[in-house]
């Protein structure tokens, strides 16, 4: 079965590269009528549609995503240039903040907490209101393999992402049943936001049972089939896309 986005609008947080922007290209290829991208800054979020192509399918917007104006901002343009807004990945994450919890720089925590689960909570708000809940939708949560397992200096950001993961499950148990919730959680993944993880790439690959990093294209066609009708069945779950790193007791 081929999974498909046929003629639907795509909004996707955090994607001037890695994971967002394969998730963006996996949409196009899979027949998006358009997709919107966003991110923090101007200059990466253009070349980065540029290099998707399809400049009549993709709109990209400088927004934060963890912001009310910029969340609404997001949506706003996808309705408006785009006609819609069926799809929402909440993509955007950061992890400024490592170490001990009981030694980190509490702005870095709230910085951390704030972009990984306040912001897909404001982005859901807005899609649903401004789209969804009158036309359904997917909503499709990006989460991490950390929200499952402990990690060592990684308690600030696995904690947002644990969160996420139930956030998952009650926004699914809330929106149906018009809207599906889904999420991923993905293993070590090669992008510089992770690179900390993967700087030693064979130590790295040998704690995944499939013995390898992951690449971000491992999880964007994970997110084209959550948000297809492949999947119209689904919902309130977090599929690992983990290599199987997930059955260890930690990543690091």
């Amino acid at each position: 079965m081929d999974a498909r986005v046929e003629g639907k609008v795509a909004l996707v947080t955090g994607a001037s590269r890695g994971i967002g922007k394969a998730i963006a290209a996996g949409f196009l290829a899979a027949g998006a009528r358009g997709v919107v991208i966003t991110s923090r800054k101007g200059g990466n979020i253009e070349t980065a549609a540029l290099d998707l192509g399809s400049p009549d399918r993709v709109v990209p917007v400088v927004a934060k995503a963890d912001t009310e104006e910029g969340a609404a901002l997001a949506v706003e343009v996808a309705v408006e240039r785009l006609g819609g807004c069926d799809i929402l990945v909440n993509n955007a994450g950061t992890n400024p903040a490592y170490g001990p919890l009981v030694d980190v720089d509490l702005g870095a925590l709230k910085r951390t907490w704030d972009v990984n689960l306040l912001g897909p909570l404001l982005c859901t708000r807005a899609a649903w209101d401004r789209w969804m809940k009158d036309h359904g939708g997917v909503v499709c949560n990006n989460a991490s393999v950390g929200g499952r397992l402990p990690g060592r200096g990684m308690g600030t950001y696995n904690i947002s992402k644990a969160g996420l993961i139930y956030m998952t499950r009650h926004l699914a148990y809330e929106l149906a049943p018009g809207v599906r919730v889904v999420g991923v959680a993905p293993g070590v993944v090669r992008t510089r936001l992770s690179q900390i993880l993967w700087q030693n790439e064979d130590k790295a690959a040998s704690l995944h049972p499939l013995g390898r990093i992951g690449e971000p294209v491992d999880i964007a066609s994970a997110v084209v089939f959550l948000c297809s009708d492949q999947a119209s069945w689904v919902t309130g779950a977090t599929l690992d896309v983990d290599g199987g790193i997930a059955n260890a007791t930690s990543y690091v």
